[in-house]
């Protein structure tokens, strides 16, 4: 099966893309929009909408294998790409991308991302969001060619047994962060409930803030979910806690296990903690709060983000053990097959994979994200795109659900 052709379609995100230094920096909201000025370059405001666009390879049966571009919420921050524009990504694949796929039998997933996206040259690597959305259409290509699933497929090519079991879900609740974790609960999800504890107003002095909404999220838990329901409670803090508690980080321990004490029995998760503005810094500051907190008897699992962006960054994290889990956020890593391998990496050393992304993303890059999931197994699922809640636990619950029926399906008709 050839690639005989590329369209191009406009596409929404699923969210805003956001300047995440004016927010962390008191940025005061005016309605759904923040006031004052933009710090991050590549935003002419603190709030814009989330932009993508849809790539379609057009094969010779006819058929047409999409996927999807974007960059993240947050882009431009913690060594990220800046907000997509689908024009400049246009003229990027035009140029350097169909060339390379025109006329090309479809293969081997990894292969195909080795050559298609391989540097050309003084040629500056293919822009990461670019990546991201390509390979999803090969990935689709190379299934509808072999008649399988894009799991299957990657199961095939990387050497991976077919598992028909869920992953865990990951929920995240935007700033409606009560009546989303209700609705988390009522539809059991595995891990909630993310927080957005995106600026200081929301920890409060001292962290208070946060404690108290950590203390919410666990008596819902236990009012709401049955007596079997035991999610994890991982939060987000956005860097708030290194500004709360500076350079301070034994204070920073003993609060986190206050927090713990009073969410129990659930598992507490906490992501990034501190900004500390680069990788090598941030790992060490890992490094030191998960020495600290195991001193102190504590079992917080401390999740990386930012600056964990790349399979390089992710290397690096997992080589160090500065975290319990590290993101491994998809539109960051570029090609998919950086994913997976991201996932794997981790797999094979002492850290956890968790599969994320970002509000900002699209149903497709969404469904793309559980064949990768159920093909590597990381330790947990963002459910994504949006900050509705409903949506991404329907796109990404369905898709995870559809496939297992049929991966259970060829599994049981196997000799």
């Amino acid at each position: 099966m050839k690639v005989c052709d590329i369209l191009f379609a406009t596409a929404r995100g699923a969210y805003w893309y956001d300047d995440q230094a004016a927010i962390r920096n008191g940025a005061s909201r005016d309605g759904f929009t923040y006031a004052g000025p933009a710090l991050t370059p590549g935003f002419p405001q603190i709030r814009i909408p989330a932009r993508a666009a849809s790539l379609g390879l057009v094969l010779e049966d006819g058929q047409v294998a999409w996927g999807d571009m974007m960059t993240v919420q947050y882009a431009g921050a913690g060594g990220r790409e800046p907000p997509f524009d689908p024009e400049a990504a246009r003229r990027v694949v035009e140029r350097v991308v169909m060339p390379r796929l025109v006329g090309r039998e479809l293969g081997a997933f990894p292969v195909a991302c080795s050559e298609v996206f391989a540097p050309d040259g003084d040629s500056p690597p293919l822009p990461r969001p670019i990546a991201y959305g390509v390979s999803q259409a090969l990935l689709a290509a190379i299934a509808h060619a072999r008649r399988t699933t894009m799991t299957e497929v990657l199961c095939a090519d990387y050497g991976l047994p077919v598992i028909a079991e869920p992953v865990p879900l990951f929920s995240q609740s935007g700033d409606d962060r009560y009546d989303n974790v209700d609705k988390m609960i009522l539809k059991g999800i595995d891990v909630l409930p993310h927080g957005l504890i995106n600026n200081r107003d929301k920890l409060g002095p001292g962290g208070d803030t946060f404690a108290q909404y950590a203390r919410w999220v666990a008596q819902r838990v236990r009012q709401l979910g049955g007596p079997d329901y035991a999610p994890a409670l991982h939060f987000d803090l956005y860097g708030t806690a290194g500004l709360e508690f500076g350079a301070d980080l034994d204070a920073m321990a003993a609060w986190l296990v206050g927090v713990e004490a009073s969410v129990r029995p659930f598992q507490l998760r906490i992501e990034t903690p501190f900004d500390l503005g680069g990788r090598d810094a941030q790992i060490e500051g890992f490094g030191r709060l998960r020495q600290r907190l195991a001193r102190l008897g504590s079992t917080i699992e401390l999740v990386a983000d930012e600056w964990c962006d790349t399979l390089e960054d992710v290397r690096a994290f997992s080589a160090a053990g500065a975290a319990h889990l590290l993101q491994v956020k998809m539109p960051d890593m570029g090609s998919l097959s950086e994913s997976v391998q991201a996932v794997l990496e981790c797999r094979a050393g002492a850290t956890r994979a968790y599969l994320g992304g970002s509000c900002a993303e699209t149903d497709l890059s969404a469904r793309a994200a559980v064949h990768v999931a159920l093909a590597c197994r990381p330790a947990m699922l963002l459910a994504k795109p949006g900050m509705g809640v409903d949506e991404a636990i329907m796109i990404v619950g369905n898709e995870q659900n559809r496939t297992l029926a049929l991966l259970k399906s060829r599994l049981a008709q196997r000799p």
